[in-house]
């Protein structure tokens, strides 16, 4: 294989990528954030890299989840503190059933542009270019609003890295103190719909108070006050992420300094293109998402090309098919890694494969079929005797009504109470919450390994 150059991409077939009609201004952004420091540094991505090869031999649960595409216009300190928060406690959550530690990945602070399954909508007599999220063009539908703007990653570099500004604040600043975190899990089960989850949470406390009677408190045990959190987004848009790499001076390496996970999704997966030659040359931690078009020759073609030397948490697979699906197609996959000795983290996205129309016309996810495709991801790794390494949710913790179901049960009628999604719809902070109690029932029926919670946390 030809040695890689952050440049190379160009050289390759690219989809799902915006035409920029402005070559001169296209360069001179390009060139701006070239001279940008890095958003993440290398020493974070590798940390990263070693979670995650502990993922994968399960000895720690990775939950990543966040914004489907994060707005220009809702952003905020609010937005980014009450989805940090939720991250924790279904951490905490997770933590408990799995009794491994949770590593934490946010979809944040880079998770601007969104592939789109058609170049142009049509409202009414009038068709525009697709809406490819706020790095690309506006939300707007009018002419002006859908052009492709390349000063707009500008904008998106300066949001992303008050996100990770505030986020690490939050992460070291007692923000993430263990207690503080449990007693907001508490606030959601004082909820009547809620009584089934209560007993998982009471043992949660009694764990706590166990520590802080042995004297582990945020106080004398600084571990339990700080977290470590890292970002993730779809490396979409090339431009962006090539202007941001940076070469590593202790190691030599290029390192993508746009988020610590990058990640390849199910319609850029192309062994030839743009996007799996950019990403075969970085060294962070990998993602590729895993439809059920993907054919066993071409996982075996991606895991050679993205991941050569076979390096523990340098890949991982984000399976997404759909509920009632996920036999058809993941145990082929399983296999397939299995026979090539693939080392490999195994994450599940029930999400974008539950997308449904519902009768009241907006576009939703119901939450038992995302919850379902979590429990056939879990009894396929069983029965194949392979590692269930993580899950991989939109949310928010934001009180909106888009996905339906749940303890709080939202209804189709609901949905148009507080839709604000600017893609697809997320869960809220509620059903993200029941989905962690959900899931941490799945990893406890699971697991056999029962080290004390302390060391796990």
């Amino acid at each position: 294989m030809a040695q890689w150059q952050k440049t190379g991409w160009r050289d390759r077939p690219r989809v799902q990528m915006p035409d920029y009609t402005d070559a001169d201004a296209l360069h001179a952004v390009e060139s701006r954030l070239s001279r940008f420091p890095p958003l993440v540094f290398a020493g974070e991505a590798r940390r990263l890299r070693r979670e995650l090869a502990a993922v994968s031999r399960g000895e720690a649960f990775l939950l990543q989840g966040g914004d489907c595409a994060e707005s220009f216009a809702e952003f905020s300190a609010d937005t980014i503190r009450d989805t940090f928060k939720v991250m924790l406690q279904m951490a905490m959550v997770l933590t408990y059933g799995a009794k491994v530690p949770t590593v934490k990945v946010g979809r944040m602070a880079g998770q601007f542009a969104k592939p789109r399954s058609a170049p142009t909508e049509t409202v009414g007599d009038v068709e525009l270019p697709s809406y490819r999220g706020d790095i690309v063009n506006g939300f707007d539908f009018t002419a002006k609003a859908r052009i492709p703007d390349p000063a707009r990653m500008l904008e998106a570099y300066t949001q992303a890295a008050a996100t990770l500004n505030l986020l690490r604040a939050f992460s070291t600043g007692g923000f993430a103190d263990v207690a503080r975190v449990h007693a907001w899990t508490l606030g959601f089960t004082d909820d009547d719909e809620a009584e089934k989850y209560r007993d998982i949470a009471n043992r949660i406390q009694d764990s706590l108070d166990f520590m802080a009677a042995a004297g582990l408190t945020a106080e004398t045990a600084h571990e339990l006050g700080k977290v470590d959190f890292y970002t993730s987004h779809e490396a979409l848009l090339l431009e962006y992420e090539e202007a941001l790499c940076r070469v590593d001076s202790t190691s030599g390496q290029t390192i993508a300094g746009s988020g610590h996970l990058i990640w390849i999704g199910d319609r850029t997966r192309q062994p030839d293109g743009a996007h799996v030659e950019f990403c075969r040359g970085v060294a962070n931690p990998i993602g590729l998402k895993c439809g059920p078009s993907i054919t066993t020759d071409d996982l075996r073609r991606l895991i050679d090309i993205l991941n050569p030397a076979n390096e523990p948490g340098r890949l991982t697979l984000i399976a997404r098919f759909g509920a009632g699906k996920v036999g058809d197609h993941l145990p082929r996959l399983i296999r397939c890694v299995e026979e090539a000795g693939a080392d490999v983290v195994w994450s599940c996205d029930p999400m974008h494969g539950n997308t449904i129309k519902s009768a009241s016309g907006y576009k939703t996810r119901p939450f038992d079929s995302v919850l379902r495709e979590v429990q056939e991801f879990f009894a396929v790794h069983a029965a194949e005797g392979t590692v269930p390494g993580g899950v991989h949710f939109e949310m928010t913790g934001k009180d909106v009504t888009e996905c339906t179901g749940g303890v709080r049960a939202v209804s189709d009628e609901d949905l148009s109470d507080r839709y604000h999604t600017a893609c697809d719809p997320r869960l809220n902070a509620s059903q993200a919450l029941e989905l962690a109690f959900l899931v941490a029932e799945e990893l406890g029926s699971r697991r056999t390994s029962r080290p004390q919670l302390a060391s796990a946390l």
